[in-house]
């Protein structure tokens, strides 16, 4: 069973970023629009699980198959959508990971979600705080259940990611 770990923010957590944005850039080269790092590791201050979570953007998803090889060589597991359609989903690290890669077409609402998510906690240093509190609680509680400890934290992200979009409407 995997062990659920949650740290402290990790000052190393934006040059590890960019450094794995630098080997994605050169693996889709054109073809890649944009690269985000999301997640609770993208947000300062923010207590995360330590692995990067990145967003990718690309002009398509047609044909993109073609850069699994190459994935691969840079260590990367290759999932498929892995239940999530309009995604492309790769991880690294085995059992104990570093690194998801969420990749998506441009256009895909999943982007804008992703991204006001994280735009919304960089501006809002109270829920940082409390969003921190409920996870250290959750890892403290089911040290050993990942399931647990994501469905424990699913209402409060839902209602976060609610205050998130209405935040981000408002301009």
């Amino acid at each position: 069973m995997r062990q659920v770990i949650v740290t402290p923010y990790q000052t190393s957590w934006p040059d590890t970023f960019e450094q794995e944005a630098a080997r994605l850039r050169t693996v889709f080269g054109e073809r890649l629009l944009a690269v985000h790092h999301i997640g609770s590791t993208s947000v300062p201050g923010l207590s995360a699980k330590p692995i990067l979570d990145i967003l990718p953007v690309v002009d398509t998803l047609d044909g993109i198959e073609a850069f699994d090889a190459a994935m691969e060589a840079i260590g990367y597991e290759v999932k498929g959508e892995f239940g999530m359609p309009g995604r492309r989903y790769y991880r690294k690290g085995g059992d104990n990971r570093t690194h998801h890669i969420h990749l998506y077409a441009t256009g895909n609402p999943e982007i804008a979600r992703h991204v006001v998510f994280r735009d919304y906690l960089r501006h809002h240093p109270g829920e940082v705080r409390a969003y921190s509190d409920i996870k250290e609680q959750l890892a403290t509680q089911y040290p050993t259940d990942i399931s647990a400890y994501i469905a424990g934290k699913d209402l409060f992200v839902k209602a976060m990611e609610r205050r998130a979009l209405l935040w981000w409407s408002r301009g």
